[in-house]
């Protein structure tokens, strides 16, 4: 099949809108009176800078290794992609690739690149780039956490003429035109494809993005310049050539209050992660609060199956029952979050409502703690042949909602009897600890705008960070990410869930829901389909 040209749109709905839009696969809101695009002076203006206050810094200045959204935020406006999403509809467009081909058994993606784009060192896009971007990315293996799995069984990339490059799989891969839109596998020049992933962390790379990376002081700052004479950007956005900002600035407000009180005054002109303890000071004045669904991994507590305890079913199980989903999300999360209904958040293709499955049952969650021979202790925690049913959650400071929601999860597993240990760690050891594997449990989630990211987590043939056992989970993810006939696909991958969920391999607890405040002043800073966002099109006035 074939991909052709998009024209490109007119001028886009307002963001109150565009945020309203419901389609089938991906769904929006936002609250206020107004939305970050209404303009009653007029028209847009160029200038000025930007300043948006993020809770957390993962450590590195790489698109291809960084997996936190607050790091994401900036990442994103340096790097371009071959193809963008539709955040409404789900279509695949053109962006850096202006057409493409795909074979019928898709194991074959040809990219016809756009003409006339170079990177910010004046180098220009070629299909040697991008091949040197794809045979680099695999390397990364775990720093790479979505990155290389987009990218597994990737068998040649060919370089067919200057614009033209042709990537072949050893087996039929039907993710792989969707991972082309994402940051992930956004194109850096071959220089920086070439350097290693330590000094692409610390150093930053070049891309060919809208903004460039201007400086960056690790847990303080991220700077972004204007990129002069910019004329490629995606067939999404509505302003054709240079971004309307001179200049970003991320800066980095680990304490939710001080954010709040930061946009309040006028010092940040957005903030992320608003929590719901905040919402009320920031309605009714001049502020938007702009929210979206993240697809993907719902946040889940991730069990380490190769733990003694964690093998047994009943006690994974137990764990899954003892916890109220809906007393979390109405304690801790912004307003419109919804409770886990699966591994995948609603706003995913492929969803499958598993929330039946998802159910609070203190008593059947006793009931399977006694089948499994453990027993009440003296102070209410229970112990078997001596030992403690005590389990570490490692958790990271990169959300104000993490430390509330887990001390309410300690205290529901509790009253079942299973003891939780906080143990709190720094964003930047995120993917070590992933790799080491020395943990009972970690709370996270995973965003993407596709179902093959439960391959990309729970495949034993890939990173295996939860220590699965083979199953036939493994056939069923394999599969779909093999298959072109959508209703098939569909199928796999609710068998997929279906088995996620019922052996409790992980334990999904909510969605994670976007929730930005955005100055009245800022314009059309949307959300894109990972409900990450983009920032060409921003501007202030």
């Amino acid at each position: 099949m074939t991909a052709h040209p998009d024209s490109r749109p007119g001028p886009r709905w307002a963001a109150l809108t565009a945020l309203l839009s419901t389609s089938v696969l991906l769904t929006a809101c936002s609250s206020g009176s107004g939305s970050s695009s209404s303009n009653d002076s007029g028209r847009a203006t160029s200038g000025g800078t930007l300043t948006f206050a993020v809770g957390s810094d993962s450590g590195c200045v790489d698109p291809q290794q960084v997996a936190s959204n607050e790091t994401i935020y900036s990442l994103r406006q340096i790097v371009d992609s071959l193809t963008d999403q539709d955040s409404k509809t789900g279509k695949i467009v053109p962006w850096l690739a202006k057409s493409w081909d795909v074979s019928s058994d898709a194991t074959t993606f040809t990219f016809h690149l756009r003409s006339g784009v170079t990177f910010s060192d004046g180098t220009p896009l070629t299909a040697q780039a991008v091949k040197d971007n794809f045979d680099a990315v695999p390397k990364l293996g775990a720093l790479g956490t979505l990155a290389q799995g987009y990218l597994s069984g990737l068998e040649s990339t060919t370089v067919v003429d200057p614009l033209t490059v042709r990537v072949k799989f050893a087996q039929p891969n039907a993710q792989f035109l969707q991972a082309t839109s994402t940051f992930s596998l956004g194109i850096e020049s071959s220089a920086s494809a070439k350097k290693s992933p330590q000094q692409k962390c610390s150093e930053g790379i070049v891309g060919s993005g809208p903004f460039t990376l201007k400086q960056y002081v690790q847990n303080q700052s991220i700077t972004l310049a204007k990129r002069t004479k910019y004329a490629w950007g995606s067939s999404l956005w509505s302003k054709e050539g240079e971004a309307y900002l001179d200049k970003v600035v991320f800066k980095v407000v680990p304490e939710a209050g001080v954010r709040t009180g930061s946009l309040q005054s006028g010092q940040v002109d957005a903030i992320s992660s608003v929590a719901k303890a905040n919402e009320a000071a920031l309605k009714g004045g001049q502020v938007n609060l702009l929210r979206r669904a993240n697809p993907g991994n719902v946040f889940n507590l991730g069990l380490n199956n190769s733990r003694p305890v964690l093998k047994d079913v009943k006690v994974r199980q137990a764990i899954l029952f003892a916890i109220d989903r809906q007393q979390i999300v109405d304690a801790v999360f912004p307003t419109g979050t919804q409770p886990a209904t699966s591994i995948l958040a609603h706003t995913t293709p492929d969803y499958t409502s598993l929330g039946s499955d998802l159910s609070f049952d203190a008593a059947r969650a006793k009931s399977l703690l006694d089948a499994a021979g453990w027993k009440a202790g003296s102070d209410g925690i229970r112990t078997k042949n001596g030992t403690r049913l005590s389990l570490d959650v490692t958790w990271f400071a990169n959300a104000a909602t993490n430390q509330p929601a887990l001390e309410l999860v300690q205290q529901q597993l509790k009253d079942v009897g299973i003891e939780i240990v906080l143990k709190e760690r720094q964003i930047t050891q995120f993917a070590t600890t992933l790799q080491a594997g020395d943990f009972d449990a970690v709370w996270g989630n995973i965003t993407r705008a596709d179902p093959d990211i439960l391959r990309s987590q729970f495949s034993t043939k890939l990173a295996n960070f939860y220590h699965l056992p083979t199953s036939p989970l493994d056939s069923l993810l394999t599969q779909q990410a093999a298959t072109v006939d959508a209703a098939k696909r569909e199928q796999l991958v609710a068998q997929a869930q279906q088995l996620i969920v019922r052996n409790a391999y992980v334990v999904p607890v909510v969605e994670l829901q976007t929730q930005l405040g955005v100055a009245k002043k800022v314009h059309d800073l949307d959300f894109e389909a990972s409900s990450r966002i983009q920032l060409h099109d921003t501007w202030i006035g």
